[in-house]
């Protein structure tokens, strides 16, 4: 390891990233249950955790590993758990449960290609649309992606800071070229990273109502053997934690649970843009096609081919707005992913037919090469 101006350069494989980002974060408690490609991040933890005052549990399956870090994030702990495509397909009703109870957690998703077993040591980015509508009910969903080791770092961060800012699960969306590329990147100085931490109630536990309304409609979840007590449910429930057939309270409480994230998008959606200025096309890329793409872009932008790159680093809330924006001054949109179009799907509802959407899919187990993105982004201009 040598030291750079910001911090130490390190090699380090994406996973490993993100358990170190969970460190950083302040995660003191991971469970979770071994499957390709994610299993490194169990791996690096059980090492790390227990030296600094954490906690590991292996369970029995994704189920208990979801419920099992619900509970420690009511206990005060920040809470991680990580999987691949079939467990977190296992992990939905716990995490609705989560999101109706809003307890702050932290859920890696490395995708790998699916349905069922699928491919479990090859890329995909299958789980887009899971991600949003896995868990059923209406309800606000965050969900963040990476592309690079420094990214998962940077992301895991910024996932248990929204988890505790909003009181919600947050989701992280990474790829097994993104989870297993061994590659360098800087830890910064500590104490230059800003971790969020949950806030405490200042009411009595006599007065104290765990889901009343704030001022910014974020409810505060006092930690359990605090001395407040407080009941946590699935059900729809009123300000006390309780359960209730009370029309208007159940309807109150529904939309509160997307309305939380929605009045904050704005502080929630990050991307990233290159070459948008002037372009004529438009690439839509995330995860690890977004490293395919970028240089896709600049190899058109040399053969004075007017294409740009949005990169989302938050897919959900989506970013609508923000494409509204472009499809207004670019003739199309090329959207590659490692699925029949999952994204593209949300690119043109977002772009409202004032642009083209034209697809690169691929399901093979293969990337997505620069080469075939550009040969698109040809034939749109």
């Amino acid at each position: 390891m040598s030291k750079s101006p910001t911090g130490k350069i390190v090699m380090m494989q994406g996973n490993d990233a993100c358990a170190e980002g969970a460190i950083w974060a302040g995660c003191r408690f991971f469970a979770g249950y071994p499957i390709t490609p994610s299993s490194e991040i169990a791996e690096y933890l059980v090492r790390k955790l227990p030296k600094i005052g954490g906690t590991f549990i292996q369970m029995e399956d994704e189920i208990a590993a979801m419920g099992a870090i619900i509970g420690a994030s009511l206990a005060g702990a920040k809470a991680l758990t990580a999987t691949s495509g079939p467990g977190f397909s296992l992990k939905q009703e716990n995490l609705g449960h989560a999101v109706m109870a809003e307890v702050p957690c932290v859920v890696v998703d490395v995708q790998r290609g699916g349905p069922s077993t699928g491919t479990p040591t090859l890329p995909a980015q299958m789980d887009m649309q899971q991600a949003r509508w896995g868990s059923h009910g209406d309800h606000g969903v965050i969900a963040l992606s990476a592309a690079s080791a420094q990214e998962m770092f940077e992301q895991t961060i910024r996932a248990f800071n929204l988890a505790e800012t909003y009181m919600t699960p947050v989701i992280l969306l990474f790829d097994e070229i993104v989870g297993h590329m061994t590659e360098r990147m800087v830890l910064p100085e500590k104490g230059s990273v800003e971790i969020v931490n949950r806030r405490h109630p200042e009411k009595s536990p006599d007065k104290y109502f765990p889901y009343e309304k704030t001022e910014n409609g974020i409810p505060i979840l006092a930690n359990f053997g605090t001395g407040y007590r407080y009941n946590v449910t699935g059900l729809c429930h009123d300000d006390s934690g309780f359960p209730t057939n009370d029309s208007k309270k159940i309807e109150a409480n529904i939309i509160h649970l997307t309305e939380k994230i929605e009045r904050h998008r704005k502080d929630i959606i990050r991307w990233r843009e290159l070459y948008l200025d002037g372009a004529e096309v438009a690439v839509f890329a995330y995860g690890g096609v977004a490293r395919s793409a970028r240089r896709a872009v600049k190899e058109c932008r040399e053969a004075g081919i007017k294409a740009g790159l949005f990169e989302p680093t938050t897919i959900w809330p989506f970013p609508s707005e923000e494409i509204l924006d472009i499809a207004g001054r670019v003739k199309a949109f090329v959207v590659p992913e490692l699925n029949l179009g999952q994204m593209a799907r949300e690119v043109e509802l977002a772009a409202k037919c004032r642009a083209e959407i034209h697809k690169v899919n691929r399901v093979d187990g293969d990337p997505i090469t620069p080469k075939q993105i550009v040969d698109k982004i040809r034939e749109v201009v």
